[in-house]
């Protein structure tokens, strides 16, 4: 379940309203193009801007889309102990095989509180969880050996690891148990990613590039580090792109390019610049995307 090119899914939206049929094609077109795995409700999904109701409206769709062919990876995490372990319970109820908890934002928890934090969720948790360390956006960073406690938890299997420090990989690998999983979050990293030991990416790039997406993590996980190695080229220009605004405008504005998808978001995000437009623009040629 936790390999491969999995993307962090964007929420379509049309004016205010979740564009449900939107999404419906997002997900579908994600599965036929080789996808692993689906995430939906991640940062890039803009769940920040949700509110609960959408937000387990959004889970359900994706699961019920899915079919049971991909696993359905759900967002939960919140910066509440207490709400985390009711969203938690609720995607469980829709019928997501696993969840992502992001480390706490915002309240800058030691990390005691980062351990106790993931303890609570894993004891209430009747799902696998993906530990989400962004300390970019949380500020808050689980530490190798913090990290090492909450792998021994039974529940908690693998990480997404946005650090976007490579030595990370050979560190956590030594101090979790066997088979913890690390996928990464972030794409231009993620061929040194798995070369050091991880699984895969929950990816921002697999939303618009899902098939080259999926051939290089698929290449990556048969050792062919050559075809990986031409499929980063290839990709390169895009992973960049799409962090050149604020995301995931630039990878909206990719999609509606590419795709019969809408443009909108949710404030306080905005549509990209001009300049934004034209990286991607110049990255999806480059990948041979040409809209």
């Amino acid at each position: 379940m936790f390999r491969g090119s999995i993307p962090a899914l964007v929420t379509p939206f049309r004016g205010e309203a979740f564009d449900e049929a939107a999404f419906r094609d997002h997900v579908e077109w994600q599965i036929g193009e080789g996808s692993h795995g689906l995430v939906p409700c991640g940062t890039t999904g803009e769940a920040a801007t949700l509110s609960v109701e959408e937000h387990y409206r959004v889970v359900a769709v994706a699961v019920d889309q899915a079919a049971g062919r991909v696993p359905v990876i759900a967002g939960i995490g919140s910066n509440d102990t207490r709400s985390a372990i009711a969203n938690i319970r609720a995607v469980a109820d829709l019928g997501a095989r696993a969840a992502l908890a992001v480390v706490p934002y915002y309240n800058r928890p030691n990390q005691d509180g980062i351990y106790a934090h993931f303890a609570a969720i894993a004891e209430a948790s009747p799902l696998p969880i993906v530990v989400y360390n962004v300390p970019g956006r949380t500020v808050a960073d689980i530490n190798v050996e913090t990290l090492a406690r909450v792998a021994s938890l039974p529940s908690v299997v693998a990480i997404k690891d946005a650090t976007g420090n490579l030595a990370r990989v050979s560190a956590q690998r030594l101090a979790c148990k066997a088979g913890f999983a690390q996928l990464s979050g972030n794409d231009d990293m993620a061929l040194g990613f798995n070369a050091m030991g991880g699984v895969g990416c929950i990816s921002v790039t697999a939303n618009v590039a899902p098939r080259l997406c999926a051939d290089f993590q698929n290449a990556c996980l048969s050792g062919d580090w050559e075809a990986a190695l031409s499929l980063q080229d290839k990709l390169y220009p895009l992973h960049a792109a799409l962090f050149s605004d604020a995301s995931p405008g630039p990878t909206k504005y990719a999609l509606s390019r590419l795709r019969d998808y809408p443009l909108d978001l949710r404030l306080p995000m905005t549509p990209p610049s001009e300049a934004s437009r034209r990286a991607v623009d110049a990255a999806l040629e480059h990948a041979g995307m040409n809209a």
